[in-house]
């Protein structure tokens, strides 16, 4: 567990703009920054990052929070794991208390997986550098690909020993149990013996590292000298509860801070091509390992940026690597480029020739939009009618999955002028693809429906355990409770009354916004409906009474329960920027005012929702005279209060 000490010091340290920047690409709009959201498919930025609060929002699905709130929902991490990540971050060091065998023994599977794959990477690392095979053979590798120490270091890169029983032997030592070994899929059992043997034995190790810095898989090839004959020159780790390999791409996280810096990402093959580009001086760069992109990857690089470069060599293959998955990227707002490398070269014998500035000079050149790409591709030399009518066909179906009409538009005019096919001829065929790809996504909304409604069928007798989500203010509580928390939060300390006389005679030399709310309603033995909302009240009036100059809100953003900060952040931020001169006043006065009748809301609620409840038990009284008359006089006392409050309030409506 780690002391509130530490956990204050990393809360202070945090940054909400330098931590959302990790994940998305921001740009400054007014006194805040903007970006598309993470969290939905988010077509414009509607995702606003609050410096002066030091909290985040999407407008569009409500996601967002706190440093330690973002961290929570992108990466699914728990709390402790969160500040964890900002620790790193920020080169905290975390003091916490050991855990007990007990504690230990509740950790999840899943991040045992990622304790044994981080001890994996780091026995692989250290094989390469202080192992005389790992320096004869792994070492001399790599500086046959010319990839330099500080590149190695930078990847995490290692090497394995022959021995297939090594890696296993060592695991054991250190206290690593067999079956996350076998879970993660570093090691395999054995058919003729039932053994565990290392899957990467005798090979140089590409870790995968995640885009939270965990390592959730290995990458591990053949040295050259073993590859004669040999087919499967690399061998990678197997699906898991961590690692998708349609959902990862190879350094997305040595990749995104640049990604987001220069709203540009290039998309490679393999591991050399990444490694090698960075070593040349552009780090911008990821591989999606000769994989079709998949949706879950096209989503993860839009967090970053909507540019992006698919960057391969000039043979068959390359080119056909080019055409997979581009539709899916248009069809996701992607801005789309191809460049297709001089025969002979791909980006690793490429970026190992040229420097940074000449490779992307280079790149600015001969780089091309992917339409223009695919109509020279699939039209150059084409005569036959029927082969061209085919082409154009599957141009116009990249051009109908574009979502911006302005940017589909342009297309059209720009492909109608340089195929010499009439803008009107291409539209209509360009609109019967949209509607056959509308119907398609109805029929596989439709096909998902059916299969959640049949998966719930078959569930609905089992339990399900909710995480633990913050209390919202649409959620759980009505919107005067949520109006008197939010002026709690954000005027909690500030005195609205001095010296005021207690029904005991004593004096209070001042009252603050928190304290009056709380001793008002306790007056009434009235409490708010939410518990958090309670806690929050109760601390905010007992802080205030201790503290003369008490700030609620920095006092929350700094709360130990994570629920309260993110609750907190997302009541003190406004949901539109007003101009000074447009803002309200907020001195003691107005302060007391808004108090006062937010009260007097929050009783006349209470007494409406009283009096419902009163009628309900009415009629279920019809046979009890006794208890009929006295739900009777509580009815008619209620009314007379609701009354009394409506009038105070203006209200002329009475019952």
């Amino acid at each position: 567990m780690i002391d509130r000490a530490t956990v204050d010091r990393i809360l202070d340290a945090a940054n909400i703009v330098e931590v959302v920047s990790e994940f998305v690409s921001l740009r400054k709009a007014g006194v805040n920054y903007k970006g598309l959201c993470p969290f939905h498919d988010d077509k414009t930025p509607s995702f606003m990052v609050s410096p002066a609060k030091n909290y985040c929002k999407c407008f569009a699905c409500g996601k967002g929070g706190t440093p330690v709130g973002f961290i929570m929902e992108h990466e699914q991490m728990t709390y402790p794991e969160a500040l964890r990540w900002l620790a790193r971050k920020y080169n905290i060091e975390v003091k916490e208390r050991e855990l007990s065998t007990e504690e230990r023994q509740a950790e999840s599977k899943r991040e045992s997986m990622f304790i044994v794959n981080e001890w994996a990477a780091h026995y692989f690392e250290e094989t390469l550098h202080n192992s005389p095979d790992g320096i004869t053979y792994g070492k001399q590798y790599f500086r046959q690909r010319g990839i330099r120490d500080d590149i190695v270091r930078k990847f995490r890169l290692g090497y394995d020993t022959r021995d297939s029983q090594a890696l296993p032997a060592a695991a054991r030592k250190d206290g690593y149990k067999d079956d996350y070994l076998l879970a993660t899929g570093i090691c395999y059992k054995r058919e003729r013996d039932g053994q565990l043997a290392d899957r990467f034995a005798g090979r140089v190790i590409f870790p995968w590292i995640g885009i939270n810095g965990k390592v959730v898989a290995f990458g591990g090839r053949k040295l050259d000298q073993a590859t004669k004959g040999v087919q499967q020159k690399y061998v990678n780790s197997p699906d898991s509860e961590i690692y998708h390999k349609e959902q990862q791409l190879y350094g997305i996280f040595q990749a995104k801070k640049q990604i987001a810096k220069e709203d540009r990402v290039f998309m490679v093959e393999g591991y050399t091509d990444v490694i090698a580009m960075h070593q040349c001086g552009i780090e911008n760069v990821v591989a999606n390992s000769g994989t079709a992109l998949s949706m879950h990857q096209i989503k993860m690089l839009r967090r970053f940026t909507q540019n992006i470069t698919l960057l391969y060599d000039g043979d068959e293959a390359g080119i056909h690597a080019a055409m997979r998955g581009t539709d899916m990227l248009l069809s996701e707002g992607m801005n789309v480029k191809v460049l297709i490398l001089p025969d002979g070269d791909d980006p690793d014998s490429f970026a190992r020739k040229h420097t940074a500035a000449d490779f992307r000079q280079y790149i600015e050149d001969h780089q091309t939009d992917f339409i223009q790409f695919k109509s020279d591709l699939l039209l150059r030399g084409v005569t036959d009618p029927i082969k061209r009518s085919e082409a154009i066909n599957n141009i116009v179906r990249s051009l109908a999955v574009i979502t911006d009409p302005i940017v589909r538009d342009t297309y059209v005019t720009d492909c109608a002028r340089r195929i010499g096919i009439s803008e009107a001829t291409l539209i209509a065929q360009m609109n019967k693809f949209i509607h056959s790809n509308l119907e398609q996504q109805q029929k596989d909304a439709q096909r998902e429906t059916e299969r959640q409604q049949r998966q719930a069928a078959d569930t609905d007798t089992q339990p399900t355990q909710q995480p633990l989500t913050p209390a919202t203010p649409s959620q759980q509580a009505s919107q005067v409770e949520t109006m008197l928390l939010q002026m709690i939060v954000r005027h909690g300390g500030d005195v609205i009354f001095n010296n005021v006389e207690t029904d005991d005679g004593q004096t209070i030399d001042r009252l603050t916004v928190a304290q009056y709310i709380c001793y008002s309603l306790a007056a009434d033995s009235l409490s708010l409906g939410n518990e958090l909302y309670n806690q929050m009240m109760n601390e905010a009036a007992a802080e205030a009474e201790h503290h003369d100059h008490f700030d609620a809100a920095q006092y929350f953003a700094h709360h130990s329960d994570y629920r309260i900060a993110q609750l907190a952040a997302e009541l003190s931020i406004d949901h539109f920027q007003l101009s000074k001169s447009q803002l309200p006043r907020q001195d003691s006065d107005t302060l007391r005012e808004q108090t006062v009748r937010l009260l007097l809301d929050f009783r006349l609620d209470y007494a409406d929702a009283r009096l419902k409840q009163l009628q309900r038990d009415i009629s279920l009284a019809a046979n009890d005279t006794s208890r009929l008359m006295q739900l009777m006089e509580q009815y008619q006392q209620m009314q007379t209060i609701r009354n009394a409050l409506a009038r105070k309030l203006g209200n002329n409506i009475v019952v």
